[in-house]
């Protein structure tokens, strides 16, 4: 085997989309090491997935084979929206062990690394860009643009960054249907995404941010309807890691024969759903504030 196979798949849901390739993943992909690996370890499965979500709000939208539950979905969501942007490190204190990076700050606050934003920036070559703010204002100013694109990676200190982005970049683009509805086409790109550790997680937040951050807002200066369209998920190293094989079989497998698929899913509109998943913000806030008392942030 010389070639990294390259997985196709096309599902109307999250749900289906993930079991779906999570499946293929199975079946089709090639045995590799990582760096993570221990001595232990059988090796990983890998390949390189490109997964189109139809309707990416559509029911069932929620699968329950990913390690986690409703509360870290609702996390997961507001960490894209910024609440975790804090616990980014000073990368010139050595001391400082705090996260080197969150999707937020990278999408909202690209450019370089912990400075003020002071008068004297632009003198001394510092950059901030918002990306999120740009994305919207040139969908607004032309919905058909091919240049409404966010990035992540920030090779000045990525390349020598033990734990770099995994999500590398997000394209958007409006499409009209007869009834003046607009529609966000959305392609999502990663260079690694741990299939079972947190790809769903994944999906299921970048999915309500488009939602949320990028296709409200256009709705609301443009005021008129955007709804979200496809949205197309590529990742070059799609991967399950040989220490969650055996989960992936208990959890997922195993159960293909022995379940339907409704019984696999949930509907995120479900009430019992929903409630969780709402009722979890002030708790999430709570874990997190004691999380800075204690570290002292």
């Amino acid at each position: 085997m010389k070639d990294i196979p390259v997985i196709v798949i096309k599902e109307q849901s999250l749900a289906m989309a993930y079991e779906k390739a999570i499946i293929s993943l199975y079946v089709h992909g090639i045995p590799f090491k990582t760096q993570y690996d221990r001595p232990d370890d059988p090796p990983s499965l890998d390949c390189t997935m490109n997964l189109t979500i139809m309707e990416p709000l559509s029911e069932p939208m929620i699968h329950k084979a990913f390690p986690g539950g409703i509360e870290n979905l609702r996390e997961y969501v507001m960490e894209l929206n910024g609440v975790k942007d804090h616990w980014v490190k000073n990368i010139n204190d050595p001391e400082d062990t705090r996260w080197e990076y969150t999707y937020h700050k990278r999408l909202a606050d690209y450019g370089s690394w912990n400075e003020l934003h002071d008068s004297k920036s632009e003198e001394r070559g510092y950059f901030h860009i918002n990306q999120i703010e740009n994305v919207i204002s040139k969908l607004v100013k032309q919905p058909f643009t091919r240049q409404a694109q966010m990035i992540t990676w920030m090779p000045n200190i990525d390349i020598n960054f033990y734990d770099v982005p995994c999500l590398q970049s997000l394209w958007y683009r409006i499409v009209e249907d007869e009834n003046n509805i607009g529609w966000l086409n959305c392609n999502i790109r990663f260079r690694s995404n741990d299939a079972w550790g947190a790809n769903f997680i994944n999906m299921f937040g970048l999915t309500m941010f488009n939602k949320e951050i990028i296709a409200s807002e256009v709705s609301k200066r443009l005021n008129k309807e955007i709804k979200l369209g496809r949205l197309n998920w590529q990742a070059d190293s799609y991967h399950i890691y040989g220490k969650d094989i055996d989960n992936i079989k208990t959890k997922l497998l195993e159960r293909l024969g022995k379940t339907n698929f409704e019984e696999r899913v949930y509907n995120f509109s479900d009430e019992n759903i929903k409630s969780i998943y709402d009722e979890s913000t002030d708790m999430i806030i709570d874990k997190i504030s004691k999380y800075d008392q204690s570290h002292k942030l």
